[in-house]
């Protein structure tokens, strides 16, 4: 009976939000009150069933079902609408409902009064209702449909505002970029069923677990079409100008997008990972793409003085972490990384408003006093202790080399816990050493022991962490470690060096983004009418303001 219940949890929890888009949803803005009503009700179903769900999982049920097949042409396999209750989809289904009824429920007050606000539900209620489906899909001809609309339904909310050209232009971008993902995803599709003959996730990785001999050159081209839609759908670097520039949106779509929807190019790893973790340079292209988005990203937001652009880039770089993560095999912690960030994201956009309210207080007057050897004393502790919970934890240097880097960047995050003590002039500031050691001591226990329980709980839905790596492999591992450590740096030095004619030049070029959205958005002016009054993407500094940083 349990076995039963659990698949038509999953089935139902979208649909009361694609009935109240779909069919409420027609004049919306001549009924508002219906329909936010009606989407927070539906939203809260959502959440109802996913929490449902997960319960009977926890239960012991499991169990699958296929409620409708279409067979389709060209030795295609069938569209189907199914479910395969995996911990994969009960733990991602339990999230994106958990994020969306939160959203909805802000986004009745943020939008009261607003002259669209029926539009507004309507098309959340819409992008909420696709996502979930997204998520629970068995089929990929079923999932490829929802990724498509899910996009579409989401471009109507980042350009909800049409009379500020700042958010039509990067919507437009979005949308170019979202369709090459749309066909990329579609021929890697096709490539996969006409030579694994499969179209459920399963079935799937089952057929690519026994392939015989080298993977066929079809396959490889499926794995590199999947990775060009990964990273268009997370919008990493030079594709990243639209996550940045859609702030203008109303709030709850931000945090609908930098808490959901973004992850919807992980997410897809996540389900094709059987397949990608046969190709060898697959990891090493997520890996290389990763993080040169993490670098550019962390840098730029160093300049950034608006709060939303800020978490812009912070998503950005988090993305870009996601699929390194993905890229070094260690996709169990990739989906803890969705589940923490998410969360983070969703209370920092909500919150976005009360943060600049803290801001105009009186800042507290600190003297802080950065130095060489108080940063490499704060790393030492911290890798000291990294290290020590570690290998209580049993990660194994020698076998789990990717592993290890995670853990020297769990150091560097530490670290600057630390040095937020060590650097401090004020009198009993070194007494609270102690106290961010204990917390810092705290994350690396908390973090190596949910990577165990996400290692048990994902089981056989992913692949199982990687126990060895070649020479190209360990060469991206010291980079990455080069890199993290590289940033902890320039975060510590850079008030010290700004003063220097050369970080004064950086500064100018990273608050710029080092112009890569640039040719993106002269090539989508060009596509149609451009919004009047836009400024140009430039956004160079003034001599005056260049000389102050």
């Amino acid at each position: 009976m349990m076995n039963h219940l659990l698949p038509l949890l999953m089935l139902f929890a979208p649909w009361p939000l694609l009935a109240t888009g779909l069919v409420v949803g027609v004049g919306a803005d001549s009924h508002p009150r219906m329909i936010r009503r009606l989407t927070a009700m539906a939203a809260w179903w959502a959440f109802g069933c996913a929490l449902s769900a997960a319960l009977v999982y926890a239960f012991g049920a499991r169990g699958s079902a296929t409620y409708l097949a279409i067979p389709l042409p060209a030795h295609l396999g069938a569209f189907q609408i199914g479910i395969n209750a995996d911990i994969l989809t009960t733990i991602m289904l339990l999230l994106v409902a958990f994020v969306g009824m939160i959203v909805a429920r802000y986004a009745r007050v943020y939008m009261a009064g607003d002259a669209h606000e029926g539009r507004f539900h309507r098309w959340l209620a819409l992008t909420l209702g696709s996502f979930l489906t997204l998520v629970v899909a068995n089929n990929i001809w079923g999932f490829w449909v929802s990724w498509v609309v899910t996009s579409l339904f989401l471009h109507e909310l980042l350009a909800f505002y049409r009379d500020r050209p700042g958010a039509v232009l990067a919507a437009r971008k979005k949308y170019l970029l979202h369709r090459i993902a749309d066909v990329s995803l579609l021929a890697a599709f096709v490539l996969i069923v006409r030579n694994l003959h499969a179209t459920q996730w399963h079935a799937i990785a089952r057929a690519a677990a026994v392939l015989p001999g080298p993977v066929p050159p079809a396959i490889l081209v499926a794995g590199g079409l999947i990775i060009l839609s990964a990273i268009l759908k997370s919008a990493q670097f030079p594709t990243h100008g639209w996550l940045i520039q859609v702030m203008e949106a109303p709030t709850p779509v931000s945090a609908l997008m930098h808490a959901g929807i973004i992850y919807t190019g992980a997410f897809l790893i996540l389900r094709m990972s059987p397949v990608v973790s046969r190709i060898g340079w697959a990891g090493d292209v997520l890996v290389v793409v990763g993080l040169v988005s993490i670098m550019l990203a962390s840098l730029t937001m160093m300049t950034i003085t608006n709060i939303k652009g800020a978490l812009a880039y912070s998503t950005c770089a988090q993305m870009g972490f996601m699929l390194m993560e993905c890229g070094l095999g260690l996709y169990s912690i990739a989906v803890l990384h969705i589940i923490a960030h998410s969360v983070y994201k969703a209370h920092a956009f909500l919150s976005s408003g009360s943060v600049v309210e803290y801001f105009r207080a009186p800042p507290l007057s600190l003297s802080i006093a950065t130095s060489l050897w108080r940063t490499i004393l704060g790393i030492v502790v911290a890798a000291g202790m990294t290290i020590g919970m570690g290998a209580a934890f049993g990660v194994a240097v020698v076998r789990q080399p990717a592993l290890v880097v995670m853990a020297l960047i769990l150091t560097v995050g530490t670290s600057q816990l630390l040095l937020q003590g060590l650097n401090m002039r004020n009198a009993g500031a070194w007494r609270l050493l102690p106290r961010l050691a204990g917390l810092s001591a705290l994350v690396c226990a908390a973090y190596f022991g949910l990577h165990l329980v996400f290692v048990h709980l994902l089981g056989s839905s992913v692949p199982a962490d990687p126990l060895h790596a070649g020479i190209v492999q360990k060469v991206l591992l010291a980079v990455i470690a080069l890199a993290f450590l590289t940033l902890l740096m320039i975060q510590q030095f850079l008030p010290r060096l700004s003063q220097r004619p050369f970080w004064r030049a950086a500064y100018v070029h990273l608050y710029n983004g080092f112009y890569a959205d640039t040719i993106l958005t002269g090539f989508v002016r060009k596509l149609g009418p451009t919004p009047i009054g836009l400024a140009s993407r430039h956004r160079m500094i003034p001599s005056d303001v260049s000389r102050e940083v």
